[in-house]
């Protein structure tokens, strides 16, 4: 009897070791797509908010949105592209935007997956 009971604990720690690290992965893949998100929303507003071309910080988070953006929602060649006034700003916010929501639809679907 001792022997199926000190079985059964094996199996039970390896499930649970698995199960763990499927929760750090899912975490993990989860922050990663919040991150990414977080800087195309942050790329959308710098536009909106007319922020500094020159600017470090602003470049930096530019240059990351773009190499972030999934090539579909780029700015070179959106996917909506606006003609009135500040067309710039529409066109970030919007493809940006989605960009950004399929990120955290993806990430939250991966995660749901992949959590024990």
């Amino acid at each position: 009897m001792a022997d199926k009971s000190t079985r059964d604990d094996g199996v039970n720690h390896a499930s649970l070791a698995i199960a763990r690290v499927r929760g750090y992965v899912s975490r993990a893949l989860w922050v990663v797509c919040l991150t990414l998100a977080l800087i195309l929303a942050a790329a959308a507003f710098s536009f909106a908010l007319d922020a500094n071309d020159e600017n470090e910080l602003v470049q930096l988070v530019r240059d990351l949105a773009n190499a972030f953006d999934l090539g579909f929602f780029d700015l070179d060649e959106p996917v909506k592209k606006f003609a009135d006034p500040n067309a710039d700003v529409k066109t970030a916010l919007f493809n940006y935007g989605i960009a950004a929501v399929v990120y955290l639809i993806v990430g939250r679907f991966l995660e749901r997956i992949i959590r024990p």
